[in-house]
């Protein structure tokens, strides 16, 4: 079995989310994708984020593909950290083949989370281009500590067999929808 694992808030969870799994899906050869819906994002605020049990109704409404499964694993495991999340993963199935996916913004970002060469360490990566966001990204601090074991895209079907650390960018998704746009719109629309 060969699980693409992509974590986040979804709030909300819109259609760029499914469109970048199902291109993980094709891409990588995938036979699920699991996306982990925090119950937190220890990075950012979350006073205001809609309880657990919402966004995940919402994500298994915009997900509508058996392949695509929205979980509130975090929540049933009792981890916080994405680290924490794949370390038990992996205990916990040690047959499946598992790979983290994440967007072009969160490798912006990545060198700010916990631990996170131990995640490098511990599976490969898919890093799902976003639109004017993969030259920042792939200059940030992780892509750069990272950049000689990137992959090129072309042995994405091999991509959940490879040693990690491993990763590599997939290209062919130019959504620029965000959660955090989606956010913003409602907002002014309340007023």
């Amino acid at each position: 079995m060969r699980i693409g694992l992509y974590g986040g808030s979804f709030n909300p969870p819109h259609a760029a989310h499914r469109a970048a799994s199902l291109l993980a899906l094709k891409k990588l050869r995938l036979d699920r994708v699991w996306w982990l819906v925090t119950p937190g994002n220890p990075l950012k605020d979350n006073g205001h984020l809609p309880p657990l049990a919402e966004r995940l109704a919402l994500a298994r409404q915009v997900a509508d593909h058996p392949a695509l499964v929205p979980t509130g694993l975090e929540a049933g495991l009792g981890t916080r950290y994405s680290r924490d999340t794949v370390a038990e993963l992996i205990r916990r199935r040690p047959g499946v083949r598992f790979v983290w996916l994440m967007g072009a913004d969160n490798l912006a970002s990545f060198h700010r989370w916990q631990r996170w060469r131990d995640i490098a360490d511990l599976l490969p990566i898919a890093v799902i281009d976003r639109a004017g966001l993969s030259l920042n990204a792939t200059a940030a601090p992780a892509a750069q500590a990272l950049a000689r074991w990137r992959l090129d895209e072309r042995l994405a079907p091999r991509l959940a067999d490879a040693p990690a650390p491993a990763w590599m960018f997939l290209h062919g998704l130019k959504s620029s929808l965000s959660s955090t746009a989606l956010r913003s719109r409602a907002a002014r629309d309340e007023v």
